[in-house]
């Protein structure tokens, strides 16, 4: 490899680098908004996925509510300059969201497009493009020692979506915001800072 081909490969590294350095600059001020917004949200880094895309940043967030934890969820911010064939543009957004809910609600057949679409709702004053995912009721029962325990319910959803704001670095702080929104409506809260969501509709 010539000195001259290095310097180039280098310097394409280091100029696709700072694109998703900018990106992650918007996706960690929406953590920062939300933080300001609402206290009953809790987030910390977590190890991001090293398959997925050449670049990779995820947080974890806990919802408490007077002590008690009642939703917790993953944000994954993954980039890939070169792009990929299942997903459009070279930013991808993958999320997770988990919430103990009343057995009255998991029995609710419209369950999962109302949980579908605490998510979308919140995302329409983004830009976002391609969103897929499922939402899944989760009954746990006890059994032996522990059948004398209550049956447990929950609601888990798993999406993914593609900032619509591209090619350039696009802003993700609105984004980060909306699925704490779908975190806080999952918990039965007002969305996060519903103040944080107002804050930004009149900016």
């Amino acid at each position: 490899m010539s000195d001259t081909y290095a310097q180039v490969m280098r310097s394409a590294s280091s100029i696709q680098g700072a694109g998703f350095d900018a990106a992650v600059a918007g996706f960690r001020s929406g953590i920062a908004e939300v933080s300001d917004a609402d206290p009953h949200f809790t987030f910390e880094d977590t190890p991001a996925p090293k398959r997925l895309a050449r670049y990779a940043l995820a947080v974890a967030a806990t919802v408490n509510r007077d002590a008690d934890e009642v939703a917790s969820g993953r944000l994954v911010l993954l980039y890939d300059p070169d792009g990929q064939q299942s997903w459009p543009g070279v930013f991808r957004l993958v999320a997770y969201v988990r919430a103990d809910i009343e057995p009255e609600v998991a029995a609710d057949p419209l369950l999962g497009e109302v949980g579908w679409s605490w998510l979308t709702e919140a995302l329409e004053a983004t830009g976002y493009t391609a969103a897929s995912g499922t939402v899944t009721r989760v009954i746990t029962e006890g059994y032996g020692s522990k059948s004398d325990e209550p049956p447990e319910t929950g609601f888990e959803l798993r999406a993914s979506w593609s900032p619509a704001d591209e090619p350039e670095p696009p802003e993700l702080a609105g984004h980060v915001v909306a699925w704490c929104a779908c975190l806080a409506a999952a918990a039965g809260l007002e969305p996060p800072g519903t103040r944080a969501l107002t804050m930004r509709q009149r900016q």
